[in-house]
């Protein structure tokens, strides 16, 4: 069989494994920093502040302001605690939300990230920088943004709430579906995403009944790391687009937003690319966007886009941003199209 393809591997360093949040301050050293900043969110500072505490000497400081698609604003913010520690490097311990912030330090700074993960967002092992101004989202990809560690320690997931391990790993298995269609996907990226999706498909539903199972949440965060490595390596699609447009301009919640649309997305982009999709069907049951719809209901996902504060009339709007400057796509994307789409998923519908 003839093949034609270009792959680049990530040269960040992975560490996996329960209890190897402990080796933060072993990687500090190692980068040949001595003055750490630590992210977090509001909600993680007394984490944040535990995990300082454990670098001693080697943090210097907490910032504790990371909050949803990365403001801009925020960013300017933390860049003045940044000089005011005098700090070389950031320690980001949590979701996205605070794994943007510490890419968008070192974005402006080129200074080295260490990241420890507390969900599925996938995004710490990608060089992809999403932030917010003005009411939109953009994003940058440069080799700066990229972590130079990620620490994935599945101890730290124990503690995450049902709701929000179902939406964050819906978040992450939307990488690996678009990483399926993707225009510069190659054979290495379309293996992880299919492990990433199987990895999701026997982990969600398990979390559910036994939230506190160190092995099920350990095979969850090897599934964020297999479906996040994919969006690092291939072009995104429909699918991000419309996520982007949403959250950034009517501040949705992240992953909420993604678990919602994967199923509309999936369905719409499988008209064109059936035979590339056929994998998600298989690991799924059924079709394509049925199949990822009926695993959402069955581990209790939300599934309709008025269920996070978006007005029908707000529909409009969302399709004219999506269609303005689309990313490369399968499937033709046009005004209406996209409109009937955003009706379905506001609606909560299942797609056929």
């Amino acid at each position: 069989m003839s093949r034609d393809f270009t792959y680049g591997g990530s040269p960040a360093h992975i560490v996996f494994g329960q209890g190897k949040s402990a080796t933060a301050a072993d990687w500090v050293n190692k980068l040949g920093c001595s003055r750490a900043l630590v992210l977090s969110t509001p909600q993680q500072k007394g984490d944040a502040e535990a995990l300082a505490a454990k670098l001693g000497p080697l943090a210097a400081g907490v910032f504790a302001g990371a909050v949803m698609h990365t403001p801009v604003d925020v960013t300017e913010t933390a860049m003045k605690v940044v000089a005011e520690t005098r700090a070389d490097c950031v320690v980001a311990l949590g979701g996205g939300s605070t794994t943007g912030l510490g890419k968008a330090i070192a974005y402006r700074t080129d200074m080295p990230q260490i990241v420890i993960p507390t969900t599925y967002a996938g995004s710490e092992v990608t060089a992809i920088l999403g932030q917010t101004e003005g009411g939109r989202k953009t994003t940058v990809r440069h080799e700066s943004i990229l972590p130079e560690v990620v620490i994935y320690d599945p101890a730290l997931t124990l503690g995450l709430p049902v709701g929000m391990s179902v939406t964050s790993g819906l978040n992450a298995m939307a990488h690996a579906v678009e990483g399926l269609y993707a225009q510069d996907r190659n054979p290495i990226s379309t293996l992880m995403a299919v492990e990433g999706l199987r990895a999701f498909k026997t982990s969600l539903p398990g979390i559910i009944a036994t939230p506190a199972a160190p092995d099920l949440r350990g095979d969850a965060l090897y599934g964020a790391w297999l479906c996040g490595t994919v969006l690092g390596t291939v072009g995104m699609a429909l699918h991000h687009k419309i996520c982007h447009t949403l959250g950034g301009t009517f501040d949705t919640p992240h992953a909420d937003t993604h678990a919602i649309m994967l199923a509309h997305t999936a369905a719409y982009n499988a008209v064109s690319v059936s035979d590339l999709l056929a994998p998600v069907a298989g690991i799924f049951g059924g079709s394509v966007g049925g199949g990822l719809w009926d695993f959402a209901r069955e581990i209790g996902a939300p599934l309709g886009l008025r269920d996070l504060g978006l007005t029908e009339a707000d529909l409009d709007r969302a399709a004219e941003i999506a269609t303005e400057n689309p990313y490369w796509n399968p499937r033709p994307i046009d005004r209406k199209s996209i409109r009937a789409l955003l009706q379905d998923a506001w609606e909560g519908r299942r797609p056929e």
